[in-house]
């Protein structure tokens, strides 16, 4: 073999180790953008959670995504659908007077609603909420916020604001209308649209009436 035919094979070599480098390289970063873009802003507080390590972060959404990501939520019927709304109203309306037992009602609610579609058991709220940000990412921290709330140790929920319980109840709306409608919804859609527009409105009494502390 002569030189000239060795030299153009190890450039050819080389070339090749060259591309490949690169294709692994983008399908790692197009991976991270994949959860990224899958898990919008649950990304991030897994990140920060993280303290910015990245390949943790990741690590942990994939587990998620490993655990749930087959998950087939059934259909509510609409009798089922029909009870969980009228009963989300009136805890909507309790918020007035009694913010923080809406607040723990609320809880509950979207514990069982999420248990009716086929998530986890409200009983395993860890597993249930990792679940949810599987296919509900974008709206999930309104029940995180609401859980917390209505968790909260004597005296250490009692530093929560009204407008704060307020907006919790607000961004869990966003996540019951998601478990509740009968079609499928975009996850993607942001949780700036809930209390906008007529499908969306909160009652009078809710935006309108300032709550009293319970």
């Amino acid at each position: 073999m002569s030189t000239g035919v060795i030299i153009a094979l190890i450039v050819i070599v080389a070339a090749v180790v060259v591309i490949a480098a690169v294709v692994l390289r983008r399908n790692r970063g197009g991976h991270g953008g994949g959860l990224r873009h899958r898990f919008g802003p649950e990304y991030d507080r897994t990140l920060a959670r993280h303290d910015g390590d990245k390949k943790a972060a990741e690590a942990e959404l994939e587990e998620r995504v490993r655990r749930h990501g087959s998950l087939r939520p059934r259909s509510l019927e609409p009798a089922e659908r029909e009870r969980y709304e009228v009963r989300w109203t009136a805890l909507q309306e309790r918020f007035v007077d009694s913010p923080r037992e809406a607040l723990a009602e609320a809880d509950r609610l979207l514990g069982e609603v999420a248990g009716a579609r086929g998530f986890p058991d409200g009983g395993r709220y860890d597993e249930q909420l990792d679940a949810l940000s599987v296919h509900h990412a974008h709206h999930v921290h309104g029940y995180r916020r609401v859980h917390r709330v209505a968790h909260a140790p004597a005296g250490d929920g009692a530093h929560t604001g009204t407008e704060d319980m307020r907006t919790a109840l607000v961004e869990a709306r966003a996540l019951f209308e998601e478990l509740v409608a009968p079609g499928r919804r975009d996850p993607a859609r942001r949780t700036e649209t809930a209390g906008h527009g007529s499908g969306n409105a909160l009652p009078w009494s809710f935006t309108k009436r300032h709550p009293r502390e319970s």
